[in-house]
């Protein structure tokens, strides 16, 4: 009985020494195993059986990547300006053996690390520098970061400047030279808002100048080709009137013509037109040659009314 309960229990044992040394590594994890204090290797994610009584877990290192975020730590500027600079630090686990082995507590050794660099980064620059080149300043520290803790199985993705602060007196010298900057800018706005304004009323002057120029002319020009055609109707008017006498005159000969006068009648005509010249102003009179015979043409004058009067009767 004695010897059945003997196997019986070394295969308890040997079943809960197994079951009890089962390891789960979970994502985003890594464990560190030593064997009889020495380092044996790193578990990826997966399960794991270490041998019971001879390795141990010696880390379980997380490689999610991390925050820390570091008190303000004094710095002095170039300028002898002592001010306040706090930091936050992006960093991630690579290797978790050097992470285990490479340095005894890694947080407190990167923010000493870190207010070293920021002090040399710093004193290099000017308060003005210093507060106007923040980027200059997360990029330095993230690359000597970086570099520095290579041997630790650390990555530094970024660092970031969190809040700069400087002394009381140069806070309120900083606020007055602000209230300044901004007094100014609000008179140059002014100044500008005034100018601009001046310029539109004078273009605008400019511009109703220049369409009254316009507008006289336009009327000029109109009251000239209303002149022009006015004088043209006139014209036509003129030589339309002409026409018609002409075409008259030239009817009245037509009918003279078709009326087939004899030359006492001719003279007649002849004459009356001389009388008519006669009633004129000038003071030389010219008479063609061809009125002649006015003694002849007196008496056919005479012929004629004589003719009248016996018709009269």
């Amino acid at each position: 009985m004695f010897s059945l309960i003997i196997p019986v229990l070394l295969i308890v044992i040997a079943i809960f020494l197994i079951v009890t040394n089962i390891r789960i590594v979970p994502q985003a994890h890594a464990y560190v195993i030593e064997r009889l204090g020495a380092y044996q290797g790193t578990w990826d994610v997966g399960l794991h059986v270490k041998v019971p009584l001879i390795d141990r877990v010696a880390n379980r290192v997380s490689l999610k990547e991390r925050v820390v975020d570091f008190p303000p730590q004094p710095v002095i500027t170039s300028d002898n300006v002592t001010i306040q600079i706090d930091t936050v630090v992006y960093y991630q686990i690579t290797d978790p053996k050097l992470y285990t082995y490479g340095v005894e507590n890694p947080i407190a050794a990167i923010e000493n690390l870190t207010a070293t660099t920021l002090r040399n980064i710093i004193g290099e620059l000017e308060l003005d520098e210093t507060l106007t080149s923040r980027d200059i300043i997360n990029t330095k520290m993230r690359s000597i970061l970086d570099e520095a803790t290579d041997p630790w199985g650390i990555k530094v993705n970024r660092v970031e400047v969190k809040n700069i602060i400087p002394p009381e007196d140069i806070q309120e010298a900083m606020e007055k030279q602000m209230r300044a900057e901004r007094e100014r800018r609000e008179a140059i706005l002014r100044a500008e808002g005034e100018k601009k304004s001046a310029i539109l009323v004078a273009e605008g002057k400019k511009e109703s100048a220049i369409l009254e120029a316009e507008a006289e002319k336009q009327a000029a020009i109109l009251r000239a080709e209303a002149k022009k055609e006015a004088a043209i109707r006139e014209a036509e008017g003129q030589a339309e009137a002409i026409l018609k006498v002409q075409k008259a005159t030239a009817e009245g000969i037509k009918m003279i013509k078709e009326a087939g006068p004899n030359d006492k009648v001719i003279n007649l005509k002849s004459l009356e037109a001389l009388a008519k010249v006669a009633d004129g102003k000038a003071t030389k009179i010219i008479i063609p040659s061809e009125i002649q015979g006015l003694a002849g043409l007196a008496t056919s004058i005479s012929e004629i009314m004589k003719t009248e009067e016996t018709k009269d009767q």
